[in-house]
Parts: C-alpha cells; sequence; structure tokens
C-alpha cells in the first residue's frame, strides 16, 4: 500500500514537471488556431509546431516568463489575412501584444476581449475605418497603445479616458477627425500628428510639444501657434520626430514659442545686452539660453560690418601665434577656431548663413543643427557656463579635444571663444542620440534595436571609456556626464562619448546642477566625487540598454521613468532576472546568459556604495568578456 501511494506521489510530481516546462496544451493548440488565421503562416510561423513547446525558445515571436506565455511579439513578419483574437484570448498569462509592420487590413479586431492586455502594439499596417468609441471600456490593463501609421478614422474613441494606467498613446499617421478627448491620465508619450482633427486641444494634453499635434490644420490652442479664435500671427515648419530632441538631455524640451513673440524677446534681449555691456553683438541671440524651444528657424549672428570684415577663417596654430585676440576684443566678436578640419574648414560667417534648427536645451547650453552651404551640418552647443578657467588654459584643453581620434570618441571640429560663452562645435549624427533611438517617438518602439547592436553600442561605450580614462587619466572625472543622451550613433549603431572631460571647464556650481556624475549617491550621499562616479552612469546605461526603461535618474526630481537600480536590485535579489529583459529581445532565447551577463555588470557598476563598485578597468574587462 506505501509502495502504491509512494508511486502515485512520483507520478504527480512527475506530471506536474513537466507541466511547468512548457504551456498548457490548450494554449500551445489556441496559438496553432492563431497561426492559421494568418496567410503565409506555415513558411513564415514554421517554428510553430505541435510537438514542441511554445515557451522552448524556437516559437518565433512568443515570449514565455517561468513557461508562461506573457507576449506575442509578432512584429516585421508581412503576415495578413485575419487576427483570431478568440484563439488569443485563451492565452491566459498574455500581456503584450505586437503586430508591428505587417499587412493587415480591415477593421479593427475585437481585441477588446483581452482584458488583461497591458501592450497593443499595431503601428504601421493598413487597419482602417472608425474605432468603437466604447472600445477601451473593459481594457482597463492597457498602458501602451501604439496604433500609428495606419487608416483609423472617425472620432478618437472617449472611452480613452477610462484608462487610468495609460502611459503611452500614438494614433499618428491615420485619419481620425473631430476633437481630441480630455485625457488627464499621467501620459509619458503622447502623438497624434497627421490626422484630421479640429478644435481646441485639452488643457491635459497642452504639456507635450506642438510636434505631437503638427499635421492636424484646424487643431489651435496650446502648445500650438494658432489660437483658438482663429487669429494666429505666422506660421513655420515644425521639426520632424526623426530630428526632435536627439541632442536634448530631457523630455521638457518640446515647447514651440511663438515667432513673432521670439523676434520680440530678442530684439529686447539685445537692447539690454548693449546697455549692460556696451556690445553692440550677441552670438546665436535669437533663442536666448532660457528659451526651451524645438523649434526651425533662421538663426542670425547679429555682427557689425566693421567686426565682419575680421572674420576669418583660422586654425589652432593661428589662434596660439595670435594669441588672445580673437577678432578684436574691444567688440567681443572673435571668429571660429578650427582644431579638426578633417571635414573641412569654416568660419563665423558660414554659421552666420546656415539655416539652423533648434536641437535642445540641455543643462550645460543650447544645441542648435546648422546646415552650411558646403554640405556639411554641425551642431553648435552654446555654453554660457564655461568661466572657470583663463582663455590661454581653454584653448589648450580645445587643442587636447581636437587631437582625440578614437572609433567610439566625437572628435569637436571648433570652437568660438568669448568670455561670456563659448559655442563648442561637432559633426552632427542624423541617427541621434541612444536615449532617442531607445525611448523616442519613432512609431515602432526600438525593435531596432536588436540584441548584437545593444552589445556592440555597450561595448563601444567601453571602448570610449577606456580611451578617456587614458588621455585624461589625472581628471576626477574623465567623462563626467555619462548618459544616453551623450552616446550619439553612427548610421551604423557605432557609438560615439560627447560631452567628456568638461568638468574642469564648467563653474562649480552649475557644474553640481548640470552633470549626471553629480546625480549619483557618491555626491549625493558624501558631497564628493571620483572616477567611480562614472561607472554608476555606465552602470545606468547598462541597464537602460538592457532593460529598455528610461531610467528615472536622468530626472533632477526623481519623478518619471523607472528606478532601474532599485528594481534590478529587487529583481536579483529574488532571482527572477529574466523578466528585466526587454521585452523587444526575449525572442533571442540563445543569447539570454550573455544579456543576463550585461545585466549583472550593470548591477555590479551601480552599487550604491563606492568602496564596494567595481572599478572601470574591471567593467570595461568584462563587458569586453560578453559574447554574441
Amino acid at each position: 500500500m506505501a509502495t502504491a501511494v509512494l508511486l502515485l506521489l512520483l507520478l504527480s510530481l512527475s506530471s506536474f514537471s513537466l507541466s511547468t516546462a512548457q504551456a498548457p496544451p490548450s494554449e500551445t493548440q489556441s496559438l496553432l488556431k492563431l497561426k492559421q488565421s494568418f496567410k503565409n503562416s506555415d513558411k513564415i510561423l514554421s517554428s510553430w509546431i505541435p510537438n514542441v513547446s511554445p515557451c522552448s525558445g524556437t516559437w518565433i515571436g512568443v515570449v514565455c516568463f517561468n513557461n508562461i506565455i506573457t507576449g506575442l511579439h509578432l512584429s516585421d513578419l508581412s503576415l495578413s489575412g485575419t487576427i483570431d483574437v478568440d484563439a488569443i484570448s485563451e492565452i491566459r498569462g498574455l500581456r503584450t501584444l505586437s503586430f508591428v509592420n505587417n499587412s493587415f487590413t480591415g477593421p479593427i479586431p475585437q481585441f477588446n476581449k483581452l482584458g488583461t492586455i497591458k501592450s497593443l502594439l499595431l503601428t504601421q499596417n493598413q487597419f482602417s475605418g472608425p474605432i468603437p468609441q466604447d472600445f477601451f471600456s473593459h481594457l482597463n490593463s492597457l498602458k501602451k497603445i501604439w496604433f500609428s501609421g495606419n487608416k483609423f478614422s472617425g472620432d478618437i474613441p472617449v472611452s480613452l479616458t477610462e484608462l487610468d494606467l495609460l502611459k503611452e498613446l500614438h494614433l499618428e499617421s491615420n485619419e481620425f477627425s473631430g476633437q481630441l478627448p480630455n485625457l488627464k491620465q499621467d501620459i509619458k508619450s503622447f502623438d497624434v500628428s497627421n490626422n484630421k482633427l479640429e478644435g481646441p486641444i485639452p488643457e491635459g494634453l497642452s504639456k507635450f510639444g506642438a510636434v505631437s499635434f503638427a499635421g492636424n490644420a484646424n487643431l489651435c490652442g496650446k502648445p500650438l501657434e494658432k489660437p483658438c479664435d482663429g487669429s494666429f500671427s505666422s506660421y513655420y515648419s515644425l521639426p520632424s520626430p526623426e530630428t526632435e530632441n536627439r541632442y536634448g538631455s530631457g523630455w521638457a524640451v518640446k515647447v514651440i514659442v511663438i515667432l513673432f513673440l521670439a523676434v520680440i524677446a530678442a530684439i529686447i534681449f539685445l537692447l539690454v545686452k548693449s546697455k549692460q555691456r556696451r556690445r553692440e553683438d550677441d552670438d546665436f541671440s535669437v533663442v536666448s539660453r532660457d528659451s526651451n524651444v524645438d523649434e526651425v528657424m533662421q538663426v542670425h549672428v547679429p555682427i557689425t560690418r566693421a567686426s565682419s570684415e575680421r572674420v576669418g577663417r583660422r586654425n589652432v596654430g593661428e589662434s596660439s601665434k595670435r594669441g588672445s585676440g580673437m577678432g578684436g576684443a574691444r567688440t567681443g566678436i572673435g571668429d571660429i577656431v578650427m582644431v579638426n578640419d578633417e571635414k573641412g574648414s569654416f568660419g563665423l560667417q558660414d554659421l552666420m548663413k546656415a539655416a539652423a534648427e533648434v536641437l535642445g536645451n540641455g543643462g550645460l547650453g543650447s544645441a542648435y543643427k546648422a546646415a552650411m552651404a558646403n554640405g556639411l551640418s554641425v551642431v553648435v552647443k552654446r555654453m554660457r557656463e564655461m568661466n572657470k578657467i583663463g582663455k590661454d588654459v581653454f584653448d589648450a584643453e580645445m587643442r587636447q579635444f581636437g587631437r582625440i581620434r578614437h572609433t567610439n570618441i566625437l572628435t569637436p571640429l571648433a570652437y568660438h571663444y568669448r568670455r561670456e560663452e563659448k559655442l563648442f562645435v561637432t559633426e552632427y549624427k542624423p541617427k541621434g542620440s541612444l536615449l532617442y533611438v531607445l525611448h523616442g517617438d519613432r512609431g515602432t518602439s526600438h525593435s531596432e534595436l536588436t540584441w548584437p547592436i545593444r552589445l556592440k553600442i555597450a561595448k563601444g561605450i567601453a571602448r570610449g571609456l577606456s580611451f578617456l580614462y587614458t588621455e585624461f587619466s589625472t581628471y576626477d572625472l574623465p567623462h563626467g556626464n555619462l548618459k544616453s543622451c551623450n552616446v550619439l550613433l553612427n548610421d551604423d549603431y557605432e557609438p560615439l562619448l560627447s560631452d567628456y572631460a568638461f568638468q574642469p571647464l564648467i563653474n562649480p556650481s552649475v557644474a553640481v546642477q548640470s552633470m549626471f556624475a553629480y546625480k549619483t549617491p557618491d555626491y549625493i550621499q558624501n558631497q564628493k566625487l571620483s572616477q567611480k562616479a562614472d561607472v554608476y552612469c555606465l552602470g545606468i546605461i547598462i541597464l537602460e540598454i538592457i532593460t529598455g526603461k528610461f531610467p528615472s535618474q536622468y530626472h533632477s526630481n526623481g519623478k518619471g521613468g523607472t528606478d532601474v537600480v532599485q528594481w534590478v536590485l529587487t529583481a536579483i535579489s529574488e532571482r527572477r532576472e529574466a523578466e528585466l529583459i526587454d521585452p523587444e529581445l526575449q525572442n533571442n532565447a540563445n543569447s539570454m546568459n550573455q544579456m543576463l551577463q550585461l545585466l549583472q555588470i550593470g548591477a555590479a557598476c551601480t552599487e550604491s556604495n563606492p568602496d564596494q563598485r567595481v572599478h572601470m578597468k574591471e567593467a570595461i574587462r568584462r563587458i569586453e568578456e560578453v559574447q554574441l
């Protein structure tokens, strides 16, 4: 009898073990049923076969956690046909559903049957027609809705206002008409551009930049230039999403200023400057350093005829020969000093003639894109808080920057010196920053950042830091402002570190407010900094790359985003690290160990106690050891 009981117990345990090793048979059948509703699915979803568990890691697009199906990421597969929502509803643990960039047509499927779904991503299909007004009434768990790039029409469903957890809403590039519903949730990412909407923008949505509403001729109210009484002063072009906020350090730099008021403000600004300093000129003064704009406009540099005759191209050698003249100390107007002419040389006049696009207003100054007549596009950073050292030392620092040649370091091209402010000129990178590519409003999430690309970026950042730690080994902070907005990307996703080694140049009070190293526990808790602060900042970027989350550490008030350090620490202590991996990466089941390896490095770099934190050299070595 005892033997029989023991045998039954062993059989039951064996049955339990088998059930946890694979998804329930009913859910397997549900997925196979879903597969049959697609066209060409036998070829596209050939890995979906009956005798293999969906959670085995071989089923394309199926995301599992603890052998529970939590996501279907069927993006970029050229799928068409119908979508069997009834089959999907049988998958009880499903939280994320993505059909991004496929070829589905017709009315929106009955996704409103999926009451526990958190993310619904339908971007870049051919869905059309109106969405029922009560469509979202029973989808109370929804946090992310991406319907952009379809042909949806009619009014935007008012039931969206009932989604208390909604964080991301993207409806751009459709044919929605009527008025915007009054969404009062704490939405972080929002876009309804390029539709047929009309009427006033609700107050709760006016916090978003004008680019989020562009392409709706009959919308009015803040932040648009068009008042709701129908009168407005002028039109000007808005920046596209591809150029918006690439070099900025935060999401607040989005408010569009009325051009007419900007010109008036500039005139007042120049008059005050002239009276206070008895100067006739102020470079790039159409937009003041406190402006919070992100628009396309012509930026002119006021300059007198006498001083313009003195403006010519100069390089570092000429600068050292002529000392501190800089084109005439009495007028305060100097010229561009070239420190790297590999992309060609240019002068202040070339910048004055260029159409400038405002990229953002970061902690260290405003950034502009200037497209010059010779075809070269540059970023001009206007630095007003670099008065810590004298001109000769500043020149020497700039020359050292100009000599840098490394695959993962952005070498400056030129600078312009004045006592009141400096211009720092670098080459423009169209792809933008890692921050933008990871979190920007691109309509396809960040699926372009595959695991091989993310590992390439992490290793490139490490190699750039290794170089900086050799080149600026005597500095307290060889970088000092390391964060994802200061990691630019080439077309092939090779990262380039920018805004490095500025700490000795920045006024101390401004450095504390503006440089990311001062946001680390090292300074917050002990008012001290060492090179370990750079290590902490590196760890934040690694966690950002792996999780895909926007770190709350980038916000000065800690509000918004995810506390990636605490989140990762808790998950590691509870042995549930796998759930930290960005869902966009979870199709790479064969690389999960390498992802977790990089995650552990990020956790080691963000240890709150600097004494227990790894050294930069060790962190770089460990990153290099991670293999595909």
